[in-house]
């Protein structure tokens, strides 16, 4: 069962796992951390900067979960341009060690294995940040994706594209397909950290964690995973029927337990 920690608001949520990022670099240079984009992750990019102030990273490593397809690396809104702009540069992370999917057209067929051998090469992921769409995909694994998928190109359901065209011009600007991590390889790093704020992530939540395990909600594949934390707030955990036992279980949990 995954631990399901209700904070107040986003800044107590980025200062929680920030602290928890920083504790496993502390104690492993190289540590390999998966790297989610969007809005949701940003406190926790926020408040590593003062976590990792005078910390060596030049060790660390980083795999991004996903990249559209078919966008010019540069354009702002690509994934490797925010990687770079949210956590790369903020943080003094060595470039050449934090890896984005390729989404050029230019051998599309071949870089998700391509990707796949670089993690692999890397040890594997140590810690994985995801969030949650409000269809319940993580990653761009929309609903349908098998449990044992591996990073591929997808289609970007119509949702998703409504969902992100908060960061294009217009819905027309975003691509239809995308290059992502599947579940497969999402559920081989060592410790999964999801987060979710506000009400309209709160019926996609309570599916994924208290739901039955189902390819038609992504999200539930968190409930294969041995290590995983999940840190929400008062909104995104409304729907959930077992809110008051977390609450619970979190107060009285061993202190040696960490995340």
């Amino acid at each position: 069962m995954a631990e399901i920690v209700i904070v107040p608001d986003r800044a107590a949520a980025g200062a929680l796992v920030a602290d928890e990022i920083a504790a496993l670099i502390a104690r492993k240079r190289d540590a390999v951390l998966g790297l989610a984009t969007g809005s949701t992750p940003l406190p926790v990019y926020e408040a590593l900067r003062s976590r990792l102030a005078g910390v060596d990273v030049s060790q660390v490593r980083g795999f991004a979960l996903d990249e559209y397809v078919g966008l010019d690396p540069a354009h702002p809104e690509s994934y490797r341009s925010v990687i770079h702009r949210e956590v790369v540069d903020p943080l003094g992370l060595d470039p050449a060690r934090i890896r984005v999917p390729d989404g050029t057209l230019d051998g599309i067929e071949h870089h998700g294995e391509i990707y796949e051998a670089a993690i692999l090469e890397a040890g594997g992921v140590d810690l994985q940040i995801l969030g949650i769409g409000t269809d319940g995909h993580i990653g761009f694994n929309e609903p349908g994706s098998s449990f044992g998928s591996r990073t591929r190109v997808k289609t970007l359901t119509q949702q998703t594209r409504e969902d992100n065209a908060r960061f294009f011009d217009s819905i027309d600007d975003v691509p239809m397909h995308c290059i992502t991590q599947g579940l497969g390889t999402i559920l081989e790093a060592r410790h999964l950290v999801l987060l979710a704020f506000g009400e309209g992530k709160a019926e996609a939540v309570a599916g994924a964690l208290e739901g039955p395990l189902t390819a038609s909600l992504p999200g539930s594949a968190i409930q294969l995973h041995p290590h995983v934390t999940v840190v929400i707030d008062e909104q995104a955990a409304s729907r959930l029927a077992h809110a008051d036992y977390y609450r619970y279980a979190y107060a009285n949990k061993p202190a040696w337990q960490g995340l």
